[in-house]
């Protein structure tokens, strides 16, 4: 699969709707047939506030806790400024994505400082999506490390959101990239 893999990396700030836009791309990827691995992170919103990440394994539907809100009393090595993830979910959506590849699409949303700048979090993402073992990768990357990512993946194609509003505009041309 390597010759014919292509990779899109969608970005946009907090809140654009990055995810929602990976969501309905797997939708459609899913309804025609594709075989789509990798993990998916919506937002856990309560009463209109982000208050958590879930992980949800794309292979099997299965849905996982990821990150709360940091706090002091959060027990855990893995942190961003605004969040502190479960190490051993963080170890599951890394087993998730060895498991992966090869596949049709291999999803993963996100990578971010933790595995671009810190060399933590989900590191097999970033070796599943250099295999180049599925035909498309569909990758959520933060606006300030798309730079970073195009150094690694000159290849890839990107699809910059700035608002929830644009997803439906750019649905057609993230499927046009994916291939679906």
């Amino acid at each position: 699969m390597t010759g014919d893999s292509r990779r899109l990396l969608i970005s946009g700030v907090p809140g654009s709707g990055k995810t929602t836009l990976v969501r309905r791309l797997v939708d459609k990827a899913v309804r025609s047939g594709l075989e789509v691995k990798g993990v998916l992170s919506p937002a856990v919103v309560v009463e209109g506030e982000k208050t958590g990440i879930e992980m949800v394994n794309l292979a099997t539907g299965e849905r996982f806790p990821l990150a709360s809100r940091r706090r002091e009393e959060n027990q855990t090595t893995i942190t961003t400024i605004r969040w502190a993830f479960d190490e051993q979910i963080m170890a599951t959506g890394s087993r998730i994505l060895v498991a992966a590849v090869p596949c049709q699409m291999l999803v993963v949303d996100e990578l971010g400082p933790l595995e671009f700048e810190r060399q933590m979090g989900w590191l097999t993402g970033l070796q599943a999506v250099d295999s180049g073992r599925y035909q498309t990768a569909v990758v959520v990357v933060r606006p300030g490390l798309i730079e970073t990512a195009l150094g690694r993946w000159p290849d890839a194609q990107v699809l910059m959101l700035e608002s929830p509003q644009q997803v439906d505009e750019l649905l057609p041309d993230a499927l046009a990239a994916a291939g679906v």
